[in-house]
C-alpha cells in the first residue's frame, strides 16, 4: 500500500484535507496523533475501515474500539440515558484525557463495542486530533497505533514502523504530549467506575461527583468494557519483571539477577528513576525520569519499551513505581508490560 505521510502543519491544505476526507469515507485507515498516544483511526460509523483496524491491529474482536468526537454535541447523537454526573465531568475533563462509556443507541455499530451495548468515547485535548476529526466529518475509533500487545505509539517513528504500508495515511506530529492512554470510566451507573488508570485519576474525578469506584481488570470469561483490561499489553519482546522492595534490596536483587544472566549469554536492561539510575553495575540503565516529576515517567515509557525492542534487549528488570500523582496508571501500564510478573524482596 502506497502510505502518504503529512506533517501537521500541512493540515490547512485542501488537498491534504480531502485526501484525509476521502480516506475515512473509502474505508481507509488513517493513523495520527492525540495528547496521549498516536491512534490509528477510521470512521466509526464504517463496517469496512472499522474492520481494517483489527486487521492491522492483530486486535481480538472482543476488544472494543473508543470513538472520538471532536464537539460536545456529538456525543449525544451516539448515547443515551446520561447519568446527572455525567456533565459534571465532560465540563471538567473535556476535552482531555478522559473516555466516557455510555450506553449506546442503534446508530453505534457493535463491530467497534465488541457486541456491548455501550460504547466508550472521548474528545481529545489535541486540537491536531480535533482538526482530523472535523475534516473526517464522522467520528473516528481509533486504538492506540501499535501492533495489539506491543509498546503503544508515542513517537512518529514508532508508528512509521509499525504501519508504513499497512494503512493510508500517517500525520506526523513528532512526540505526543501525555504520552499514556486515556483514563476510562464506565458512568452507565449511579456511581462512575474507572476501568483503566490515565492521567485523570480517581482522586481527580471523585472530586468533581463523589463517589468513584475502580475495577481495572476482568477475567477470561468476561468481556471488557474497556481497552487494556483482558489482554497482556504493551509489552516489549524480552522477558519483563518488576522488582518491589526497599531500594538496598531491589538494587541488590536486580545487580545480582543480571550478572547470572550476562554469565549465560543473556542481553540484559534495567528500567529505573533518576534518583537511583547509578546504584546498577555493568548492565545497560535507562532513566524513565525522576520520581518527583511523574508525568515525564509517564511520556518516556512507551519509548523506552520500544528501546528494549530496539536493542534487542532479552532480559529486562523494571523497578516499581511508587509514588507520585500518576503512580496508578504508570503502574498498570508496566504490570500489563511484564505480564503481572513481580518479584518482591
Amino acid at each position: 500500500m502506497d502510505t502518504r505521510i503529512y506533517k501537521v502543519n500541512e493540515l490547512s491544505s485542501f488537498e491534504v484535507k480531502e485526501d484525509i476526507m476521502t480516506a475515512f469515507s473509502t474505508g481507509k485507515n488513517v493513523v495520527f496523533p492525540t495528547e496521549t498516544v498516536y491512534g490509528i483511526g477510521a470512521n466509526a460509523l464504517d463496517e469496512e475501515g472499522i474492520k481494517g483496524i483489527y486487521e492491522v491491529k492483530g486486535r481480538p474482536s472482543d476488544n472494543p474500539l473508543i470513538m472520538h468526537v471532536s464537539k460536545l454535541e456529538d456525543v449525544f447523537l451516539y448515547t443515551k440515558n446520561h447519568k446527572a454526573y455525567v456533565k459534571d465531568m465532560m465540563e471538567h475533563f473535556w476535552p482531555g484525557p478522559l473516555t466516557m462509556v455510555f450506553e449506546k443507541n442503534d446508530k453505534v455499530p457493535s463491530l467497534i463495542t465488541g457486541g456491548l451495548d455501550t460504547v466508550g468515547i472521548r474528545i481529545p485535548g489535541s486540537e491536531v486530533a480535533r482538526k482530523i476529526i472535523e475534516i473526517a466529518g464522522v467520528p473516528v475509533c481509533a486504538p492506540s497505533a501499535n501492533i495489539s500487545g506491543r509498546p503503544s505509539s508515542t513517537l512518529f517513528e514508532h508508528v512509521y514502523e509499525d504501519f508504513y504500508g499497512e494503512v493510508d495515511i500517517i500525520i506526523d506530529g513528532g512526540k505526543t504530549e501525555v504520552g499514556l492512554e486515556s483514563t476510562v470510566v464506565d458512568v452507565t451507573g449511579d456511581v462512575p467506575i474507572v476501568l483503566r488508570p490515565g492521567m485523570i485519576t480517581a482522586e481527580m474525578i471523585k472530586h468533581v461527583v463523589g463517589d468513584v469506584l475502580v475495577k481495572s481488570d476482568v477475567n477470561d470469561q468476561e468481556v471488557p468494557l474497556s481497552p487494556g483490561m483482558k489482554y497482556k499489553h504493551y509489552a516489549p519482546y524480552g522477558d519483563m519483571v518488576l522488582v518491589d522492595g526497599t531500594k538496598d534490596k531491589v538494587v541488590e536483587f536486580i545487580n545480582g539477577q543480571v550478572a547470572q544472566d550476562m554469565l549465560m549469554g543473556y542481553k540484559c536492561a534495567v528500567l529505573t528513576t533518576e534518583e537511583i539510575k547509578g546504584s546498577f553495575q555493568n548492565v545497560q540503565v535507562f532513566s524513565l525520569g525522576s520520581i518527583e516529576r511523574d508525568e515525564e515517567i509517564a511520556s518516556n515509557l512507551f519509548i523506552l519499551l520500544r528501546k528494549m525492542d530496539q536493542l534487542h534487549i532479552d532480559k529486562i528488570y523494571s523497578v516499581m513505581l511508587q509514588g507520585g500523582r500518576n503512580e496508578e496508571a504508570i503502574m498498570n501500564r508496566l504490570l500489563k508490560a511484564a505480564g503481572g510478573r513481580v518479584v518482591k524482596v
